[in-house]
C-alpha cells in the first residue's frame, strides 16, 4: 500500500474510533443526598435486597437528579434512580417494581457482562471500519463506506439484542423478588403502563417501531408477560401499607419542592392541600423562591403534625441555616440528630450550622459531631469540607489539610487531593492512622493524576 493510502487509512481510523468513543455515555446528573429519602428507599427495598441475596445493607440505592424517568445500575451493589421516576410514581409499590427489576440486573451482573458485550460490539465496528478504509484507499470509496454502515449497523444490532435479552432476565428475576418479598406486583404493572403511554407519547404516529430497533423488549409485551406471572402471586391482593404510603407522598412532595421550578410546585399543590406532603413541598418552593417568611409558615404547619420528628425538624434547621440564622437552626438540627439515631447526613447539616456562627464555643461540639458523620457516611464532601474548617479554626492545619484531602478525592479532584494530602503528611506523626490515611489518599491521587494524564 502507498504512503498517501496509508495516511488516508490511518485518518480514516483516528476518525471512525473518535466517533465511538464520543458515542460513550456519561453520568453528568448530579446525586441527590437526603436522610429522610434514602431511609425510606432502603425500608421498601430491604425483603427485595434479601430475596437478591445481597446482605443486609449491601444495597445501595442513589437519587439522581433528573427530571426524566429511569433508574440503572452500575458495577457493584448500587441502583440509581432518576428523581422523576419518583414524581411520575403514585405509590411505593410502583418504586418497588423498578428496585425490584434493577435488582434483577445486579444479580446478573448485567454491568459487568454488557462491557464485554460492548467490546464485541466494537470489534465488529473496528473490523468493519478497516474493511472500509481499506476499500476506500483502494480507490472504492462507495465500496469502503458501504462496508463500514454494515459494520455499525451489525454492532448495533449485536447490542440492542444483549440488552433485550438482559431485561427480559431482569423481569423474570423481579417477579421472583416480589414474591419472595410477599410484596404484590400491581405496582409494576401501573408503573408499565405509565411507561407505554409515555412510549406512545414520544413516537410519532407515522413511526413504526420494531423490536430489533429498541434496547429494551417492547412495553406491551413485557407488561403482558409480567402480568400473566404476577396475577397468580399469592400477594397479587395485598393492599397499600397507609404508613409506607404516606411516607412516599411526603418524599415525593420534598422532591417535588426541590426540583421543580417554584411556580409549578405552587400550581400542583395549592394552598388548600394541606397535607404533608403539600406542606413539604410549598415549603421547598417558598425557600427556593426567597420568601422566608411564607416558608417559615409552612414549615411551622408541619412540624406541629409531628413535634419530635427528626425530618421534619431537619427542614426547620435547614431553611434557617440557608436564611442566614445559623444560630437559630442549632437547636432544631441538635435534636433532629437525636432523634434519629445520629444520622450522618443530618450531623452534616448540624456540624455545617455550627460552623458558620464564626463562635469559638461552638468548635468542639462541631468537630465531635462532623468526626461522627464522616465516620459513619464517608461519602460526604460537605462534612469534609467542615470538618477541615473546624480543624484550621481550632488551629490544627495538618488535620485541616487531610480533611480537605478527603474532599477533594471525592469530588474526583486528584491534584488538589495529592497536593492536600502531602501537606498534612508533614505535620502529622508518621506512623499514625490519620497519617496513613494521608499516605492511602496521596498514593491513589498519584496514580489517578497519572492515569488522566495518559488519557
Amino acid at each position: 500500500m502507498s504512503r498517501p493510502a496509508l495516511r488516508r487509512l490511518r485518518l480514516a481510523c483516528a476518525g471512525a474510533m473518535a466517533m465511538i468513543v464520543a458515542a460513550q455515555p456519561v453520568l453528568a446528573q448530579s446525586v441527590l443526598r437526603d436522610a429522610e429519602t434514602e431511609k425510606f428507599l432502603s425500608d421498601i427495598s430491604a425483603g427485595l435486597a434479601k430475596s437478591a441475596q445481597l446482605q443486609p445493607g449491601a444495597l445501595k440505592l442513589f437519587l439522581i437528579g433528573d427530571s426524566s424517568v429511569n433508574a440503572f445500575v452500575a458495577e457493584g451493589q448500587a441502583i440509581y434512580i432518576n428523581s422523576g421516576t419518583i414524581e411520575q410514581a403514585d405509590t411505593y409499590n410502583e418504586l418497588q417494581g423498578v428496585i425490584a427489576h434493577e435488582l434483577g440486573h445486579i444479580e446478573g451482573g448485567d454491568a459487568a457482562r454488557s462491557g464485554l458485550a460492548g467490546v464485541a460490539a466494537t470489534r465488529v465496528s473496528l473490523l468493519s471500519l478497516l474493511l472500509g478504509a481499506a476499500a476506500i484507499a483502494a480507490g472504492a470509496p462507495e465500496a469502503g463506506m458501504a462496508a463500514f454502515m454494515a459494520g455499525q449497523s451489525a454492532a448495533e444490532g449485536k447490542m440492542l439484542a444483549y440488552s433485550r435479552q438482559q431485561e427480559g432476565s431482569a423481569d423474570a428475576s423481579a417477579v421472583r423478588h416480589l414474591n419472595d418479598a410477599h410484596v404484590t406486583g400491581r405496582g409494576m404493572i401501573s408503573f408499565f403502563s405509565k411507561l407505554k403511554r409515555e412510549e406512545y407519547r414520544l413516537t410519532p404516529s407515522y413511526t413504526k417501531i420494531t423490536t430489533f430497533d429498541v434496547d429494551h423488549p417492547m412495553t406491551q409485551d413485557r407488561e403482558q408477560v409480567l402480568r400473566d406471572s404476577l396475577e397468580k402471586s399469592p400477594w397479587w391482593n395485598t393492599p397499600l401499607d397507609p404508613a409506607l404510603q404516606a411516607r412516599f407522598l411526603r418524599i415525593k412532595g420534598k422532591l417535588i419542592g426541590y426540583m421543580d421550578d417554584p411556580t409549578i410546585v405552587l400550581n400542583k399543590y395549592p394552598e388548600r392541600d394541606q397535607s404533608p406532603a403539600a406542606l413539604y413541598a410549598r415549603a421547598y418552593a417558598w425557600h427556593r423562591g426567597g420568601y422566608p417568611q411564607q416558608a417559615a409558615r409552612e414549615i411551622d404547619k408541619l412540624v406541629a403534625t409531628s413535634p419530635h420528628d427528626p425530618y421534619l425538624l431537619e427542614l426547620k434547621g435547614q431553611v434557617l441555616l440557608e436564611s442566614g440564622h445559623p444560630k437559630e437552626a442549632i437547636p432544631p438540627l441538635r435534636e433532629a440528630v437525636a432523634n434519629s439515631g445520629n444520622t450522618p447526613l443530618i450531623g452534616s447539616l448540624l456540624g455545617h450550622a455550627l460552623v458558620s456562627t464564626d463562635d469559638p464555643a461552638n468548635l468542639a461540639e462541631a468537630s465531635k459531631v462532623l468526626k461522627v458523620a464522616t465516620q459513619r457516611d464517608y461519602e460526604n464532601p460537605d462534612a469534609w469540607y467542615n470538618l477541615g474548617l473546624t480543624y484550621a479554626r481550632q488551629g490544627d492545619e495538618a488535620r485541616a489539610q487531610l480533611a480537605t484531602a478527603e474532599q477533594q478525592s471525592l469530588e474526583g479532584k486528584p491534584g488538589l487531593a495529592l497536593a492536600s494530602a502531602e501537606m498534612a503528611m508533614r505535620g502529622i506523626p508518621a506512623g499514625t492512622p490519620d497519617y496513613l490515611r494521608a499516605q492511602d489518599i496521596a498514593l491513589t491521587a498519584r496514580d489517578a493524576a497519572q492515569k488522566k494524564r495518559k488519557r
